[in-house]
């Protein structure tokens, strides 16, 4: 077990000989500096950890007050690097890590945590999948912290109401239990049934210990994943980002990208019920996400069948269709029973086949949208819409400046991770990024705020909607499938109201006196129940007393 050691200092406790002159926004400029002077992301991930360390409120005021430039930082693309080498930079504990040997005595484990009485939220992964980039063992507590940074930066959660957390269940990458500074325990991941066993006291220990807390799963496998959120979702107050929270904002971003798409009357788009979407990648993340889009169909009017039939899916072994060797349980929802060739496995050949007018990429395969087929699907479209989502930019499927360039401004494009402004002829394109951040901290406030006892299906459809509507009348003008980042507070706030009145339908909200207010306040009540760190100019308060 691996205790997580957060000290509550602030600036107010530097030394006094520093005390009468101290300037708190000077010593704020200093750290941006100080940050900036790094040479390489990994750097400044571990001096923003250092000073989340020394100094929170500062930590937590200027990650709010820098959103759009301390985001790629503390959480993808580089948390994908800090997982990877998270036993070699490693400088104090945070978080909790629950072993496997801890078995038995999970509920002792759990009561060890500093702040029970005050935590809402945790965010729990067992490090199998850590962003595509494979089994990290309990190195991939780095991606519980990241995300919970962001739920405080982005909904305004209280840091001590942040509970990190992994699940040490061993790891099968070489790699690691042959490191000698690996952290997690030298051993095989433990089979299937064992960990069933281990996953139902540890759920039942989070219930009694934290009897009001909301878990978020993160990076299971996908087998994994698909399994433990139908076993739990509605005995407990739990959901999975990357099967929820993923299909969530790309429902959103592919809402707006298909209005893009249909609602150009120079370009003659498709109508909206006549949309074609191709899924290359078949994860947990890629058919939760398909999952998802189901509902941009049926919210049409189209019956359940004809929504499955807008939608295909590729894996590594190429068209998903019925009859096909190999195609595991949580695929089968979506493979075509309208196909019965020989197995089609080039990207290029089923597009041609499908005819598609979306190209999604769930498959963590850098460059997998070639020129060739970047360009096939411009040829098919007027606005071809192209979402390579997989993180980070290492695993994404395509670049921005690629994209542009090669469709020659008429894809309408999001991406997992953050691209730059690209000038194509003259024209300035803006990219949207895809990613989860815009929909989990939300989902989180808001079945928090309503004291949800679980997280339903149209709980995370209602954020996506409420995601897709939060554009500016200037975003949608620059032609954007997502809002921008500096606005994700007040985002997450929309979000969170979208999820209370989702919840209140569904009859799982236990604060009933919110159904008595009105949207607008709604609304009101969300952004007063929202944390945010002290003002610079003066002597902050320790996180402790706030």
């Amino acid at each position: 077990m691996l205790l997580f050691g957060r000290q509550h200092l602030s600036l107010c406790e530097s030394p006094g000989h520093f005390r009468t002159n101290f300037d708190h926004s000077v010593h704020a400029e200093r750290t941006l500096r100080q940050l900036r002077s790094k040479n390489s992301s990994l750097e400044k991930y571990i001096y923003l950890n250092g000073l989340k360390a020394r100094d929170p409120t500062l930590f937590y005021t200027l990650l709010v007050q820098n959103l759009t430039e301390f985001t790629p930082l503390v959480y993808t693309p580089t948390v994908g690097a800090a997982c990877q080498n998270y036993s070699h930079i490693f400088r104090r504990s945070e978080g909790l890590v629950v072993s496997y040997k801890d078995k038995g005595r999970i509920k002792d484990v759990l009561r060890t945590w500093p702040n029970v009485d005050r935590a809402k939220i945790a965010v729990v992964t067992d490090g199998s999948r850590i962003l595509g980039l494979g089994d990290l063992g309990v190195n991939g507590l780095g991606i519980s912290l990241g995300k919970l940074d962001l739920y405080i930066a982005g909904a305004g959660l209280r840091p001590q109401s942040t509970l990190p957390i992994c699940l040490d269940l061993g790891t099968n990458t070489e790699k690691y239990l042959s490191d000698p500074l690996y952290l997690g325990l030298r051993q095989k991941r433990v089979p299937r049934n064992k960990m069933e066993s281990f996953m139902d006291e540890f759920m039942e220990a989070m219930r009694e210990v934290f009897p009001k807390l909301l878990v978020q799963f993160e990076d299971f496998s996908t087998e994994n994943a698909f399994y433990y959120l139908e076993r739990y979702n509605r005995q407990y107050r739990v959901f999975n980002d990357d099967i929820q929270g993923t299909g969530s904002v790309i429902l959103a971003g592919f809402h707006n990208a298909a209005h893009i798409a249909s609602g150009d009357p120079s370009r003659c788009g498709p109508a909206l019920r006549d949309h074609k979407i191709l899924f290359y990648g078949a994860g947990s993340a890629g058919i939760g996400v398909a999952k998802q889009l189901m509902s941009f169909f049926t919210n049409l009017g189209l019956s359940e069948d004809e929504a499955r039939s807008r939608i295909w899916t590729v894996d590594s072994k190429g068209l998903i269709y019925e009859g096909r060797e190999a195609v595991s349980g949580h695929k089968k929802y979506f493979a075509r029973k309208d196909y019965s060739g020989p197995p089609m496995r080039d990207l290029k050949q089923i597009i041609q086949y499908v005819k598609p007018t979306a190209l999604l990429g769930l498959s963590t395969q850098k460059d997998a949208f070639t020129e060739d087929v970047v360009r096939l699907m411009a040829a098919l479209n007027p606005r071809p819409i192209i979402l390579p989502l997989s993180n980070p930019f290492t695993l994404c499927e395509l670049g921005y400046p690629e994209a542009i360039r090669w469709t020659d401004g008429k894809v309408v494009f999001a991406s997992g991770s953050p691209y730059g402004i690209v000038e194509h002829q003259g024209i300035k394109y803006e990219p949207g990024q895809g990613n989860n951040m815009y929909v989990f901290p939300g989902i989180g406030l808001g079945s928090i705020l309503c004291s949800a006892t679980q997280v339903t299906d149209k709980m995370i459809e209602g954020a996506a909607m409420a995601l897709a509507n939060s554009l500016t009348p200037e975003e949608r003008r620059d032609g954007l499938v997502y809002p921008r980042l500096s606005r994700i507070r007040q985002v997450s706030a929309e979000i969170a109201v979208g999820v209370i009145r989702k919840a209140q339908e569904s009859g799982v909200d236990e604060r009933k006196k919110l159904r008595e207010l009105d949207d607008a306040g709604l609304l009101r009540y969300v952004q007063k129940k929202m944390w945010t760190p002290g003002s610079l100019s003066q002597p902050a308060q320790t996180l402790s007393k706030l």
